[in-house]
């Protein structure tokens, strides 16, 4: 079938991206109509404010169209590629002092749930299913700057300031709950 012939649904995600690297401006309306529910949600949970959502969804989009040909199917596929980048533009959105979303006394909340459920279903092999209980292994100090941290993109020295903590030290408690995280799922 003639590729300016196949319907919106009967096109494959990387046919239009690689569409979209050539400069396609009808693949890439098809490409956003196709995705961006997805790259909303998963930005939105971040940024837990549809306003601060949408532009970072159209920040991600910018950058979709600008590097769609650095898109390679065989690392990943075209929404997962896309999704690392819309959350991307959604941390640089909070780094640069949008609304932050976790609360200092307790990040972990529904949100964090369903960003925990999605992490655990790219772990291989089926790892993911204690990865919950691990974060829940760490003392309350080092599970709340690991999820600050790796969940909501703040910086070593948000988690200082946050903290009252030298930044040094924030490294190295990141660092040796990274370690624990890792042996405690078994890596």
């Amino acid at each position: 079938m003639d590729r300016g012939a196949s319907s919106d649904a009967g096109e494959d995600l990387a046919d239009l991206v690689a569409m979209v690297a050539g400069g396609d401006r009808a693949a890439f309306g098809r490409l956003y109509a196709r995705t961006s529910g997805k790259l909303f949600a998963s930005v939105r949970r971040i940024l837990g404010n549809q306003a601060a959502a949408e532009d970072a969804v159209q920040e991600a989009y910018v950058r979709v169209w600008r590097r769609a040909g650095d898109f390679d199917r065989s690392i990943a596929s075209p929404i997962a590629w896309m999704t690392t980048i819309a959350r991307h533009a959604a941390i640089d959105s909070l780094r640069r002092g949008a609304e932050r979303v976790a609360s200092a006394a307790n990040p972990i909340d529904a949100d964090l749930a369903d960003r925990l459920a999605d992490a655990e279903a790219t772990i291989p092999s089926g790892g993911g299913r204690g990865l919950t209980g691990c974060l829940n292994g760490l003392d309350e100090e080092r599970r709340t700057m690991v999820v600050l941290a790796y969940s909501y993109g703040w910086s070593r020295e948000e988690l200082a300031e946050r903290f009252k903590r030298p930044v040094a030290t924030v490294k190295t408690l990141l660092r040796r709950a990274l370690i624990a995280l890792k042996e405690c799922l078994g890596g």
